[in-house]
Formats: structure tokens, sequence, C-alpha cells
């Protein structure tokens, strides 16, 4: 079985879901990913109730597989000692707190890399370490804001629309931190140092808003603008209701897909609106509410299936559950589990021609690895209940 990162270890000291779908594709890849969690509450991504300890997230289950678990008090020196000698033997450190605060309990870059030069150390935040808003509390809308995505959704509404998907989140705090990890970690191969990263969601989503801010850009120099948009106020780029209440979209930017679009729905005079404008009362708007209302949404999937265009029926996450082309490819997939049973689990993103062997453990409860990783550090029983009596494991 593949496991590309197999060999590498990560020390996960982040909590929340972004950060861990960001160790969960390190983990999927085949690192050791140890998660670091305050004894007692853990990582409060894990409960239903954030401030409680208490019943299990799904969604932790599904983002913390292939990890392993240990409670360790950082605010205690024990604590720290015990983090030191693990960095010493890990390749990557990844915290996600505020900045500063590592630097405060003395577990800053600067204290690391003495303890292993070769250690990449990936700080995760939502405004990054440094600039005017460094210390500011966020949550995904409000990175989207200021990278000004939300800003330029639901323009058709009349206000802002929130993304049914957090994506600051889960790119931001996920895919990025894990691909600059990786980055770093081939960067080392080649020069044996160890590497400070600093990712900021903010950051990443400014960079994922490119078509935005270039074309505010064009319009400064007087280009031609395109005539459609991805924003909701293009025909051929939309959603429609069908008969049976259910969505569809199409997506027929190019001229020979909505013309294979129009003949198929036998409305070749549409074909001449290609860039129509989006507008509730509007003929061409209203012509096509008509004709998708008159179809249901199966109706309109069975009528298109041999029609080259950009059409999808729009699915529930329900619905994402039975969707045939995403279990063949085994996106949605199951994993049994000693202590939880069978469990849906959403697959890696990516098929290799060797199988990835993403599947191996299931998500760790708190601190079921305390024991294991203390003994191979060397502590005694005896040592372990002291540091159990004194709140640091």
């Amino acid at each position: 079985m593949y496991k590309p990162l197999g060999g590498y270890r990560i020390l996960d000291c982040s909590r929340l879901l972004p950060y861990q779908y960001c160790t969960l594709l390190l983990a999927d890849l085949g690192a050791e990913v140890l998660k670091i969690e305050e004894p007692g509450r853990g990582d409060y991504g894990r409960w239903a109730d954030l401030q409680t300890p208490g019943k299990e997230r799904l969604s932790f289950v599904m983002a913390n597989r292939n990890k392993k678990s240990m409670v360790l008090n950082l605010k205690k020196e024990a604590g720290k000692r015990i983090l030191k000698k693990l960095a010493g033997a890990y390749d990557v450190l990844f915290e996600t707190f505020r900045p500063g605060v590592m630097d405060r309990l003395g577990l800053g870059y600067s204290v690391i890399r003495e303890v292993n030069p070769r250690i990449i150390y990936c700080s995760a935040t939502g405004y990054g370490q440094t600039g005017p808003y460094r210390l500011k509390a966020g949550h995904d809308i409000n990175y989207i804001s200021v990278a000004g995505i939300l800003g330029m959704t639901g323009q058709h509404t009349g206000r802002p629309v929130i993304p049914g998907v957090p994506f600051a989140d889960m790119a931001g705090g996920g895919v990025f931190p894990a691909l600059t990890m990786i980055a770093a970690l081939l960067g080392r191969e080649k020069t044996g140092k160890g590497v400070h990263i600093d990712v900021a969601m903010t950051d990443v989503m400014t960079s994922f808003n490119l078509t935005n801010i270039a074309g505010v850009l064009q319009d400064r120099i007087e280009e031609t603008p395109r005539p459609y948009t991805t924003h909701g106020t293009s025909l051929c780029y939309n959603t429609f209701r069908t008969k049976d209440g259910k969505f569809v979209s199409i997506g027929n930017l190019e001229r020979k897909f909505w013309e294979n679009f129009c003949r198929a729905i036998r409305r070749e005079d549409l074909i001449e609106k290609h860039f129509a404008l989006y507008e509730e009362g509007g003929e061409p708007t209203e012509t096509l509410k008509e004709i998708f209302s008159g179809k249901t949404q199966a109706e309109w999937v069975e009528l298109f299936k041999d029609v080259d265009h950009c059409f999808a029926p729009i699915l529930t996450p329900s619905e994402v559950l039975e969707d045939e082309h995403l279990i063949e490819r085994e996106m949605i997939t199951r994993m049994q589990e000693p202590s939880r049973g069978e469990i849906v689990h959403l697959g890696f993103p990516t098929l290799f021609s060797d199988n990835l062997d993403y599947k191996r453990s299931p998500a760790p409860e708190l601190g079921e690895h305390t024991v294991e990783i203390l003994s191979g550090l060397g502590y005694s029983q005896e040592e372990m209940e002291r540091l159990k009596d004194d709140g640091v494991i």
C-alpha cells in the first residue's frame, strides 16, 4: 500500500476542524501525526458542545483517522519539557494559537529550532503572524470578508450570501498549511535546514480571489470586461428550480456548450441570449425559469445525459452519500472501528496508481496514546503517575 509521507512525523498542537483537516491530509498520505491535547478538555473540536466534553462530534471522527492522541498541559514546565523532547524527534511542529502565545509559553520557533534545527515549524492563523490584524479574533466569514470574496457573492440578491462551505477554514486552514509543510520538507531535503511557516487564512483567500482582483485592475486600465460573471448575474451560469422543487445548475460559459444546451431544449432562439443577464422579470430569465420548471430534476438529468454541456443536479449532502460517481471513486467510503462500529468516511480526494493506504486506524480517544509516547521517551510508570497527579497529563 502506498504511503508517500511514510516516515515523516508531525507534532500536531492544533485544534478545531480546519486544522484537523490539515493533519488529516498529512496522515492519510502516510505521515505519523501525534495530536497534543489539553488534559480533560482535549481538542474542543471533539465535542458536540464546544464548551463541554461529552458527546463526540462525527466530524471529529471523520477528520482524525490515522492519528494518535496525547494529553499534555503546555502551561506546566514538565509539559513544556516533554514537548521539547518530542520536537527533537519530529519533522514538523504545527501550532494554531494566536500570534505570540507559543513564544510566551517558551515554545516558539526560536526555542524549538535550538532543540531541532531541522524542524519545520508551521504557524497557521486567521490573519497571520504580522500585520495590524494579527491579534484579531475571527472566523471564516471574517476572512473571506477581508479578502473581498464575500463582497462578490450574492450580487443578484442585494446582499452578500454566506457560502455553504467554510472555504477559508478548509482551504486556508486545511489544504494550504499541509501544502506548505510538504514543500518545506522537500526543501529540507536539499538544504538540510528547517524553517518557520506563517500561513494566514485571509492571505489564502486573497490569493483565491485572483479573478475578481484582476477584473478590478482590468477596469482601471480600461480594458474590455468579460461579458459574463460567475457570481449569479449571468443567465448561462446559474441555478434553476425544477418541477419537483429541486434545483439544477448550468455553467455554459463557452459558446459551444450554450449552443448544445439550447438545441437540447429545442430553443435555438435563445442562442443569441448567451450572455444575457439573469434578471428576475427579464424575458430570457423568465423563459428559462419556466422551461426548467416543466420537468423534474431526474427528468433533466435523463434528458441531458448525452448532451455535451455543463450541467449538474444540485445535490443535498444526504444525496451526496448516495451518488454513484462519488461512490465509485471511493469518496464515500466506510471504516469498521472497534469502539464506534461502521463509520462513513470521506475518501482522500486524489487517486494514485498505487492504492493509498489511508484507512489505517480510527480517530483516537482523548489521550489514548499518552502512555505509549511517554514510555517511548523513557518515562517510568512511577514518573507518569506523578505527571498525572501534577496535572501535566
